[in-house]
């Protein structure tokens, strides 16, 4: 099930991440970099399961922002 080519782009989670850093000069390894990518991959994975269970306990066919509404402050936590 897990594909390798799944997944953020280094580029993009370094943009990400230099928008929060207050130095401009703060560098990134590509090893933290790529230990952001796989961290956001399993983040958005664990939202769209738990998305799914809650459309489901709430007999939903499709899961829509108010289902991960529900489920987002137990998955920060978790996180």
């Amino acid at each position: 099930m897990e594909n390798s080519n799944a997944g953020f782009r280094k580029e993009l989670v370094n943009r990400l991440l230099h928008l929060h850093f207050r130095d401009d000069k703060t560098k990134v390894s590509g090893d933290a970099l790529q230990l952001m990518a796989e961290l956001l991959r399993i983040f958005v994975v664990e939202a769209a399961i738990r998305g799914v269970r809650q459309a489901q306990a709430e007999d939903m066919a499709l899961v829509d922002v108010d289902q991960l509404e529900k489920v987002l402050p137990q998955l920060l936590l978790d996180f």
